[in-house]
Formats: C-alpha cells, sequence, structure tokens
C-alpha cells in the first residue's frame, strides 16, 4: 500500500512533536516533513511532495489560511487540513476560502486526526463534530462573522486567540517575538475595534460560541 505522505506546520514545538508522534506508527502514514512556521513552510514548499498537509492557522508571520492561499495555486493536488484550538465560524469560512479541504481542533484524539488525513486524501472533506456543528450554526444564520473582528489586523487576531487561550501579556510577548508594551499597544487597539473593555468580552465577541 503506498503511504499517505505529510507534512506538519506548527508553531508550538511539543504539539508539532505530539502530532508526529501520533501520525508515525500508523503504517500507511508517512510524515516526510515539519515546519515550524508558515514562513518556513512557503520556503521549502517548492520541494515540497506531500499528499496531506496539517496546518495550523494562528502562527506569527504568515497564517495558515495565508500559507494555503498562496500554496494551493502552486500545488493544487495537496489537500491541507487546518488545526486550530477554535471553532470560529470566520476562520473555518476563510481557510475553505483559501483552499483547505478539511479542518480539526487540536483538542481532536490522535485516531481522530489519522482518520482526518485518510478522509482528506480519499476526495472527503473532514471535520471534527464541533467544526461542523459551527459551520450548520452558521449557515441557520445562529452565528455569523462579527463586523468588528473584520477590522483587526493578523497582527491583532494572533493577539485574541492568545487572550482566549489564557496566556498572560509576557507568555504573549514571548510566543509573538514582541515587547510587553507592544502587547499592550495591540490589546488597547482590539478594546477600541471591538467597543469591549476587558479580556473576556473580547474573547467572546470574537469566538461568540465560548
Amino acid at each position: 500500500m503506498k503511504r499517505i505522505k505529510v507534512a506538519i506546520v506548527e508553531d508550538d514545538r511539543d504539539f508539532r512533536d505530539l502530532l508526529q508522534v501520533g501520525m508515525k506508527n500508523d503504517a500507511g502514514i508517512h510524515v516526510i516533513a515539519t515546519f515550524s512556521s508558515g514562513d518556513r513552510f512557503l520556503e521549502g514548499l517548492a520541494d515540497l511532495d506531500a499528499d496531506v498537509v496539517v496546518m495550523d492557522i494562528n502562527m506569527p508571520g504568515t497564517s495558515g489560511i495565508g500559507c494555503v492561499a498562496l500554496a494551493k495555486p502552486r500545488k493544487p493536488a495537496m489537500q491541507f487540513l487546518m488545526s486550530t484550538v477554535f471553532e470560529n465560524p470566520a476562520y473555518i469560512f476563510q481557510a475553505l476560502c483559501a483552499g483547505a479541504t478539511g479542518y480539526i481542533v487540536k483538542s481532536a484524539p490522535a485516531k481522530d486526526l489519522i482518520a482526518a488525513v485518510y478522509e482528506i486524501h480519499a476526495g472527503g472533506s473532514p471535520m471534527s463534530p464541533a467544526i461542523a456543528r459551527a459551520v450548520v450554526a452558521s449557515f441557520q444564520g445562529a452565528t455569523s462573522q462579527p463586523i468588528q473582528e473584520e477590522q483587526l489586523t493578523a497582527k491583532e487576531r494572533e493577539v485574541v486567540d492568545a487572550l482566549a487561550s489564557g496566556l498572560m501579556y509576557k507568555e504573549i510577548a514571548d510566543k509573538l517575538g514582541v515587547n510587553i508594551s507592544t502587547v499592550r499597544t495591540h490589546v488597547r487597539s482590539i478594546y477600541d475595534k471591538l467597543q469591549v473593555h476587558s479580556r473576556a468580552a473580547a474573547v467572546k465577541r470574537v469566538y461568540p460560541g465560548r
């Protein structure tokens, strides 16, 4: 049986290693490359012969959605399985419009990730149950992308995601490679654009289901 060639793009080293370990023992999957950022992925794209790419969405530099938008025209046969912490309908649709074929939450068990790789390679469009519910709810009009979120820059969205993860300002600064004052500036801008005054309110505005 020809093994499915998989590449992993994930900025969190521990989670990247976890993904690799979770797939390496499957006889039908071969992890051929890992990348610590979207920019490194794009740098190696020309020589990458992967069938499926497990792509993190929120990364410093080029986001996962940006990577897919740039890579899909160059590698149309390559399938992208988006991996994220949050079930934000706005991100789902942005990823699908960019060319992604599947979408799975990072909390999914390894067996679900493996099943998703097989499904996407076979022509399916796998989604975690939580993601599928978000899509259905969006179509039903129960949830929609907040207008204010469209005003956020890519960096501000990264900060919101970090806030939602419970990270403190120092941790966010370390993750994004900036200083604390820059994080505070981003937070003030986020609060102003979303018309909120707290971390919890900002997270709820961007992720209404949380």
